[in-house]
């Protein structure tokens, strides 16, 4: 099955060959992906190179969170039929409207370094978020104005609860 998945910008042609064998872009890996004690945390070995993704669903299917090394990417994944479908309607991929910024894991929130009505742009930093002694920095997914801060530093929240909301 062919898929075409969009990261943050950036467009990938992905293809799964097998069980063990993924080609993105032509170039071909060999990838083992397991899920950890059935939760949203994916033991990912590619090519030999371990990492460990935190995937949660975005506002909308067909998009993801995907949090990596500290960094969260924006990730959206449509196969062949769906990628036909949108283009023979003419659907736009534009996005508008409120944008819920979640949490991609439980954690301690240690920096709010935005407030409520204060613009933003597409990758500037919302909330910083500790967990499992490593501190994430939750960026933005479009460009907008804080309407609503959840949370504040020092505060403990749970996976998929509300930190921020920003609107168009």
């Amino acid at each position: 099955m062919n898929y075409t998945t969009t990261v943050n910008d950036k467009t990938f042609l992905i293809e799964i060959n097998d069980d063990q064998h993924v080609t993105v872009n032509g170039v071909t890996y060999q990838v083992d992906c397991e899920s950890v004690n059935s939760q949203t945390v994916y033991s990912l070995v590619i090519d030999g190179h371990s990492y460990e993704a935190f995937v949660s669903e975005g506002e909308a299917a067909p998009d993801w969170e995907v949090l990596i090394r500290g960094a969260l990417y924006a990730v959206r994944v449509e196969d062949e039929r769906a990628q036909r479908l949108r283009a023979a309607g003419g659907a736009h991929s534009h996005v508008t409207g409120e944008y819920n910024l979640k949490a991609p894991m439980p954690g301690l929130i240690v920096g709010v370094p935005v407030g409520e009505g204060q613009s933003v742009q597409k990758g500037d930093i919302l909330v910083i978020l500790e967990s499992m002694k490593m501190q994430n920095e939750l960026k933005s997914q479009r460009a907008g104005t804080v309407t609503r801060v959840r949370v504040k530093p020092g505060e403990s929240v749970e996976q998929n609860q509300v930190l921020m909301t920003v609107a168009e």
